[in-house]
């Protein structure tokens, strides 16, 4: 018998929202007007931020059970701008304010520039409906 392996650890799932991120990124970023598809897009790159946040502190606590403090600690401060991002951009979009968006977006690009899409992977189905899903969570 093999062994079991577990694809879904944190560092799987951060790779995968980081990826999903940068292609919302770029769809956005192509967007020439703001309609229902960049609106959903936009709230599924405030989940994927949510995601690579919750992942970090995961694997920060996976560390701190080994006694690794300062690596836990490391990772956590080199990663704090996930939740950031995601708070503010979850508050633009709750607060209505879509003229802030593309600023922001520019902020954002430089997190994934390691990322290269040279080949879009994620289908419209990944990102369909997450506006309404992100307003119908409690604030």
């Amino acid at each position: 018998m093999g062994r079991v392996v577990n694809i879904n650890n944190p560092t799987s799932v951060r790779n995968y929202q980081m990826r999903t991120a940068a292609e919302l990124l770029r769809h956005l970023s192509q967007k020439t007007e703001l309609d229902d598809e960049a609106k959903d897009m936009a709230a599924q790159l405030v989940l994927c931020l949510r995601a690579i946040d919750e992942g970090i502190e995961s694997s920060a606590l996976a560390w701190e059970k080994r006694d690794y403090w300062i690596k836990a600690e490391q990772l956590r401060q080199r990663w704090t701008w996930a939740g950031a991002y995601a708070a503010r951009l979850e508050k633009l979009i709750r607060g209505d304010e879509w003229e802030s968006l593309p600023r922001l977006l520019v902020e954002l690009f430089p997190r994934f520039a390691d990322i290269k899409v040279t080949r879009l992977m994620r289908e419209s189905d990944a990102w369909e409906g997450a506006y309404q899903r992100l307003l119908s969570e409690k604030a």
